[in-house]
């Protein structure tokens, strides 16, 4: 994976699945994602917890959605990852008056900032991302790696 976002990352394989007519394996995925078939695998797992995808066993077998990609959002998907903005909330309870103030402000401002972030969110389903792509030269150069 080139971004450090689960989220993206996530988004991207459900891209990829839904371009798919057939199950995608964790290996196939990880190829398109550029990382370990493990790491599909534990992400997978918690969207299909959230009901956005599902997999199946032996040959034939592999990760699709669960759902039309005009029923999921991508605040479905923020939401099955439990992956909060990348803004970090103060944990500490800070022992001096004037930290203790900073992080009160900070903490307000960043809660108030993954609202915004995750009910933008709501408004972006799987199919608005495909809106304007053209996906068959990328795959004939994608199937062309796998060959090799």
């Amino acid at each position: 994976m080139k971004k450090n976002s689960r989220l993206s990352a996530s988004l991207h394989a459900l891209m990829h699945m839904a371009h798919q007519a057939e199950p995608m394996t964790s290996e196939a995925l990880g190829l398109c994602l550029q990382t370990n078939p493990v790491v599909v695998r534990r992400t997978m797992a918690g969207l299909r917890e959230n009901g956005l995808v599902q997999s199946g066993r032996g040959h034939g077998g592999g990760w699709t959605l669960a759902r039309p990609i005009t029923d999921i959002t991508l605040r479905d998907v923020y939401t099955a990852l439990n992956e909060p903005v990348p803004l970090q909330l103060e944990e500490d309870a800070p022992v001096c008056q004037l930290e203790r103030a900073v992080s009160t402000a900070l903490n307000q401002a960043y809660a108030e900032a993954e609202a915004l972030f995750a009910n933008s969110l709501a408004n972006i389903t799987l199919a608005d991302l495909f809106k304007g792509i053209q996906l068959a030269p990328y795959y004939a150069s994608l199937h062309a790696k796998e060959h090799k």
